[in-house]
């Protein structure tokens, strides 16, 4: 008789842990990579804290110019991506835009950041 083993196939040797839940959806994985794309941007991240950070979380965009060393223009862009990604609305009034922070979408970073983690499943590593 021969000691040797017969190799294992590839399913035979992965042994999968159970899954606690379910992995992101296809749609969801998108929606939250355009959200965290906008925030991987220092500027951005820092116009969100400024306009978070203010009575109402809202602020002029006259306001946001202040201690950002960038064009208003190029400021206007950055603007203009956290709120296509649905971090932001704005509302013009007079000649002044108005940006606001939509709650329910830093919510939603929150919620899956936590739940990636296991910390929403009370799973621990």
């Amino acid at each position: 008789m021969s000691n040797q083993q017969i190799p294992l196939t590839p399913v035979e040797a992965c042994n999968p842990a159970p899954r606690v839940r379910e992995p992101l959806a296809p749609e969801v994985a998108v929606e939250l990579a355009t959200v965290f794309k906008a925030l991987a941007d220092p500027v951005r991240l820092r116009l969100l804290s400024s306009i978070s950070s203010r009575v109402g979380m809202e602020a002029c965009v006259c306001d946001l110019s202040e201690g950002i060393d960038l064009t208003q223009p190029t400021i206007s862009h950055h603007l203009k991506v956290l709120r296509s990604a649905g971090l932001l609305t704005s509302e013009r009034r007079a000649s002044w835009v108005y940006y606001r922070v939509v709650p329910q979408a830093l919510q939603r970073v929150s919620d899956a950041l936590l739940l990636e983690s296991g910390v929403a499943a009370g799973v621990r590593a």
